[in-house]
């Protein structure tokens, strides 16, 4: 019997939130790396959520129950980054052109605060189920 349900669906939302964090900062990391492993310019990496249901057993009913998130899927954004005048740069074409990564850094700012605020909002469901816990275990006193 889970005692506190909240703890566990708000603890898939710290991993989730946890490794959202960790992509984005992966992506401001390689904001500037124009040749990759494949030879490539960097591609932003954009974090995808599901939903996990599991069914409940007690109510007879069987029917499914939000248990939380967790991420489903990493996947690069397809979308093409800018092209800059550089004819100094290593990476630069027949043109002087080159291609940057589609990392905007106002986009991956914006995500950074959005997915803080979610961490922190799952940490606060944590730390006030671990208090109700608490609270409850002094009932009898």
């Amino acid at each position: 019997m889970d005692f506190i349900p909240g703890i566990e669906s708000a603890s898939g939302g710290l991993q989730a939130q946890r490794a959202r964090l960790d992509v984005i900062a992966q992506n401001i990391a390689n904001a500037q790396t124009t040749r990759g492993a494949n030879g490539l310019p960097y591609a932003r990496q954009v974090v995808s959520f599901e939903s996990e249901l599991v069914k409940r057993l007690g109510d007879g009913a069987a029917s499914p129950a939000l248990r939380g998130v967790r991420v489903s899927a990493v996947t690069a954004d397809q979308r093409q980054g800018p092209t800059v005048h550089d004819p100094s740069h290593p990476d630069a074409d027949a043109n002087g052109f080159v291609r940057m990564p589609n990392v905007n850094m106002a986009m991956e700012m914006v995500d950074l605060i959005s997915a803080s605020r979610a961490y922190e909002a799952n940490l606060a469901v944590v730390k006030a189920g671990r208090e109700m816990a608490a609270k409850s275990l002094e009932i009898g006193r």
